[in-house]
C-alpha cells in the first residue's frame, strides 16, 4: 500500500474512532433548578425513558440558578451536536423581558424541540379571605386596594407572573409578598400571614381538600379534572390563562435530522404510559408537540410575559 493510501486509511479510522465516541458519549440535560422541583423531576423521568430510544445513556445535571439563566447560557454556548440539551420552564420566556441583558438570545441560540408539558396553577387563599370565588375576590379587593397580599415564591416565576396578569386583567391592586421559595410562601398563607396565592395544584390540593385553603379559580383554559367545581378564572376575565410549562431545548444550528431524531425520542417517552404518570403526579400535562409548534410557542410565549413583566415593573434578583 502506497504511503498516501495508508495516510487516507488512517485519518478514516480516526474519525470513524472520533464519531463513534461522541455517538457513545452520554446526552446531558442541564437544568436550572434544584433538584427535586418539578422540572428536575420532569427531566429525570424524561432522561429514563428517552436513553433506550436513543440507545444512549442520558443524564440530568443540576445547574441552578439566575433563575435558569445558568444552564441557559451553558447549552447555548455547547456544540450542536445533540451531547447538552436544556431543560427549561416558563422563566426561559419570561427572563427575555425580566432581565435587561442576557448573555444568549432566548430563541436564536437554541433548537426548540418539544413541549414535554404544562402545568396550570391555582389561586388560593386562607380561609379567613371573605370571598368564595373570583368574582367575589376582584369586588373585595376593589373595595380595599392595597390591602390584600399575594405571596410570591420567586420573583419572576410563572406564579408571579399569574398573578401580575390576573392584577393587570382585573384592574385591581394586591401587594407582593416575595419568598425564597414556595414552601415558606405556602406556609404562610395556611398561617394568614398572607392572604392569597397563586400555586402549583400538587403543593396545595392536600390543604385545598383538607380545608385549610379554598381554591378561588383555576388558570388553565379549562376546568381541571381534579376541581370540577372550581371555575378557571377566564370565566371572569375573559382570555385569562396561565400555565406553567417545561420544554427541551438543543443549541443553535443543531441539522435537521439529529433535531428530528432527538424530538421524535423525546415525544416517545412522553408518550409512555411511565412518563404520563409521572407526570400526572407533578400535576403535569403531557404535550409532546413538534419541533415547529414549539418554536412557534416560545416565540408567543415571549410576546405575551414580556408585557406583564413590563406591567409590573419586576426586576431579577
Amino acid at each position: 500500500m502506497k504511503r498516501r493510501d495508508i495516510l487516507i486509511s488512517s485519518v478514516a479510522a480516526a474519525l470513524a474512532t472520533g464519531a463513534r465516541a461522541q455517538n457513545n458519549a452520554p446526552v446531558r440535560i442541564l437544568v436550572g433548578a434544584t433538584a427535586g422541583g418539578s422540572t428536575d423531576t420532569i427531566a429525570r423521568t424524561l432522561a429514563a425513558s428517552m436513553g433506550p430510544l436513543l440507545g444512549r445513556t442520558v443524564i440530568v445535571e443540576n445547574r441552578p440558578g439566575a433563575g435558569g439563566n445558568i444552564a441557559a447560557d451553558a447549552v447555548a454556548k455547547a456544540a450542536p451536536d445533540g451531547n447538552t440539551l436544556l431543560m427549561s420552564y416558563t422563566s426561559h420566556a419570561i427572563n427575555a423581558t425580566l432581565y435587561p441583558t442576557l448573555p444568549f438570545d432566548p430563541v436564536k441560540d437554541f433548537t426548540a424541540l418539544t413541549c414535554v408539558a404544562t402545568s396550570p396553577s391555582i389561586l388560593v387563599a386562607n380561609p379567613s379571605v371573605p370571598a368564595n370565588d373570583v368574582r367575589e375576590l376582584i369586588a373585595l379587593v376593589k373595595s380595599r386596594p392595597g390591602q390584600y397580599n399575594f405571596a410570591i415564591g420567586g420573583i419572576g416565576s410563572s406564579l408571579h407572573m399569574a398573578g401580575e396578569a390576573f392584577k393587570m386583567q382585573s384592574g385591581t391592586y394586591i401587594v407582593n409578598i416575595p419568598y425564597r421559595g414556595t414552601s415558606p410562601a405556602v406556609q404562610d398563607v395556611l398561617a394568614g400571614q398572607v392572604q392569597l396565592m397563586f400555586a402549583a395544584v400538587g403543593n396545595v390540593q392536600a390543604h385545598i381538600k383538607a380545608g385549610k385553603l379554598k381554591a378561588l379559580g383555576v388558570t388553565s383554559a379549562k376546568r381541571l379534572p381534579e376541581f370540577p367545581n372550581v371555575p378557571t378564572i377566564a370565566e371572569v376575565l375573559p382570555g385569562y390563562e396561565s400555565s406553567a410549562w417545561f420544554g427541551l431545548f438543543g443549541p443553535a444550528h443543531m441539522s435537521a435530522d439529529l433535531t428530528r431524531r432527538i424530538a421524535d425520542a423525546a415525544r416517545r417517552a412522553i408518550a409512555q404510559p411511565e412518563m404520563r404518570k409521572r407526570l400526572d403526579n407533578e400535576g403535569a400535562i403531557p404535550v409532546g408537540n413538534t419541533p415547529e409548534q414549539f418554536s412557534a410557542f416560545v416565540q408567543s410565549e415571549i410576546t405575551r410575559w414580556g408585557k406583564v413583566v413590563k406591567y409590573s415593573g419586576a426586576k431579577p434578583e
